[in-house]
């Protein structure tokens, strides 16, 4: 039996399928829509639809998983500017995601020509066309930004992991700061957490952040860029939250450690840290 097989479709409200991953023991996106959260995730906190006015457009898809970020991004831009030159990379761990999207023809829901380029991304890890040039890499994101040059940097980031607690490897200090790297003075960077530790990891590598607004659940999205000039506001509440020990980012110096070797590094700091117990902002707030 392949390896794609393993990957079995759930439908999520909006009509569109997920996939769940058992390594990491959590859906790809939650289950108030697949296609809805790529676009209220991303596309819209990184204007895509105003950048696509732009002749070029380069983007940069962490952790690409079924190619949903990456094919909401492309219907936005092209459906404001066909001509909108973009140049992707996209970097996933695990090759036989993409692939079982492809074989369960996940890609139908979007407007052409999007399947047949996810399709081919799937299969190929590339494609060029008029208006496109993509390239897949497969591995551990922490290697595999090395591949991409150095001096090419991103209008739109999508950092788009597991949960920090699942997958902390690609939400390190060291590893948003070569992120940060790839990202133009005047690009941005969204994801969907707003943990503490992430915007404190982010605020390392020189990144001004804003909240974004709620999908599927409570909580915001945080997005990032080194101007702040346009960046919603973080709240009292988010900013105080800052202050507390659940901000002390997550760690991996040479950025090869294992998870719950990042993990206990991380506990070993809070437990000697002098800042505010996060406890004492939970009940001021809540």
């Amino acid at each position: 039996m392949p390896e794609q097989n393993f990957f079995l479709p759930q439908l999520t409200d909006d009509g569109s399928f997920t996939f769940f991953s058992a390594e990491f023991g959590e859906t790809f996106h939650s289950q108030t829509g697949a296609i809805q959260e790529a676009e209220a995730k991303f596309v819209q906190p990184l204007q895509l639809k105003q950048q696509a006015e732009k002749p070029k457009l380069q983007l940069l898809d962490i952790c690409y998983g079924l190619g949903y970020n990456s094919a909401a991004a492309l219907k936005s831009i092209w459906q404001i500017n066909p001509s909108c030159q973009v140049e992707l990379f996209a970097l996933e761990l695990d090759a036989t995601v993409p692939a079982a999207a492809k074989a369960h023809n996940l890609m139908d829901n979007w407007p052409q020509p999007i399947p047949q380029i996810l399709n081919q991304l799937a299969s190929q890890y590339q494609i060029q066309t008029d208006n496109l040039k993509a390239t897949l890499i497969i591995g551990d994101a922490r290697s595999t930004i090395q591949q991409i040059p150095p001096s090419w940097q991103a209008d739109a980031i999508f950092l788009d992991p597991f949960s920090p607690p699942n997958c902390p490897q690609l939400w390190t200090v060291e590893f948003l700061a070569k992120v940060a790297k790839h990202l133009k003075p005047e690009g941005k960077l969204a994801t969907y957490s707003c943990s503490a530790a992430i915007r404190s990891a982010l605020l390392a590598a020189g990144l001004k952040i804003g909240a974004t607004t709620p999908v599927g659940r409570r909580s915001p999205g945080t997005i990032a860029s080194f101007n702040a000039t346009d960046l919603p506001p973080l709240s009292q509440q988010e900013q105080e939250h800052l202050q507390t020990r659940a901000a002390i980012p997550y760690r991996d110096p040479n950025l090869c450690d294992r998870a719950d070797t990042i993990l206990h590094r991380r506990h070993l700091e809070q437990q000697t840290s002098s800042l505010e117990p996060t406890s004492h902002w939970k009940k001021r707030w809540f």
